[in-house]
């Protein structure tokens, strides 16, 4: 998707990054639309002026700042309509009435651009594909036809304003490529602040979402050394736990038969203790069918407790 131009966003500098989304190229700069601005703010002043140069309307007029400019480089939807109309195109609200009745797909149309609280980006289809081409990603996002309309469901329910791009788009290298083939896309963009912090922390990229609805997660590859090495890892860990179990066994026959030995002395009998040993089945010294104990020495004990501890010095 190298093909397709995607301005990040600078400053507050969305309307501008929203037309040359969809315009696929750096048509406009923020002194262009600055200057649409400032000519809508003189007409909007020559309208107030009719009313009278001195009435209270026209003055206050001139004491309230651009509607359609800041210093931020915010811009309105005026002009943004007025960039639009040099190349012809003409911006139609989507959940208008008027829009509405004629039931179109969106699939069908060529673009959108929305808005919400001052902030504006384009989803354009290129090709046969849709892309979000918002300036807040790290990148284009491909869209999915099936996905598209509930995307467009979701902005709105979110508060967003969604216009139609009617007109002929300028011709772009990325029209032209992808129309031609259909592309892919392993690891979706995530949101620019979102994938600084992920750096600056060290962590591992994955893929994000916008919304969240019907997208899949990026597909995880893993080259054939990796997953060798995955697999001696398991075998080592899979033996590991079948010594510690075994270890463990063991410890616990050693606890076991001090504490017979502390418990005969205490009765002042014989030294020896009784030890259960695991896995060895046969029959009973005192009647068939019982479990078999085996007789052990303070001397015998002291053999297999040092043969334990001398399994860790090999």
């Amino acid at each position: 998707m190298e093909s397709i131009f995607h301005e990040k966003q600078e400053g507050s500098l969305c309307a501008q990054h929203c037309l040359n989304n969809l315009l696929q190229g750096e048509y406009f700069t923020p002194v262009d639309l600055s200057s649409i601005a400032h000519q809508l703010d003189e007409e909007e002043r020559m309208r107030m002026a009719e009313g009278g140069m001195a009435s209270e309307e026209y003055r206050t007029f001139l004491q309230q700042p651009s509607g359609n400019m800041d210093d931020s480089g915010f811009f309105s939807i005026q002009v943004i309509s007025n960039a639009l109309g040099v190349w012809g195109l003409e911006l139609i609200l989507f959940n208008s009435r008027e829009y509405q009745t004629l039931m179109i797909n969106p699939i069908n149309e060529k673009a959108f651009i929305c808005n919400y609280k001052e902030h504006w980006f384009t989803i354009r289809k290129l090709g046969k594909q849709w892309f979000n081409l918002n300036s807040l990603l790290t990148g284009p996002e491909l869209i999915s036809d099936t996905y598209l309309a509930l995307f467009l469901a979701q902005l709105q329910q979110e508060g967003y304003s969604i216009f139609v791009i009617r007109g002929n788009l300028p011709e772009c290298e990325a029209e032209q490529i992808l129309g031609l083939m259909r592309v892919q896309q392993q690891q979706r963009p995530r949101l620019i602040g979102e994938d600084e912090a992920q750096s600056s922390s060290g962590q591992r990229s994955v893929a994000v979402g916008q919304p969240e609805t019907a997208e899949a997660v990026e597909d995880v590859v893993v080259d054939e050394d990796d997953e060798e090495e995955l697999k001696k890892a398991l075998a080592l860990s899979k033996q590991d736990m079948e010594v510690e179990d075994e270890e463990a066994d063991l410890r616990r026959a050693i606890q076991l038969s001090m504490q017979g030995s502390v418990m005969s002395n205490a009765a002042s009998e014989t030294k020896v203790v009784n030890v259960k040993v695991s896995g060895q089945t046969s029959g009973s010294s005192a009647g068939a069918g019982g479990s078999q104990s085996e007789t052990l020495s303070a001397e015998e004990l002291r053999r297999r407790r040092q043969a334990y501890f001398d399994r860790f010095k090999e």
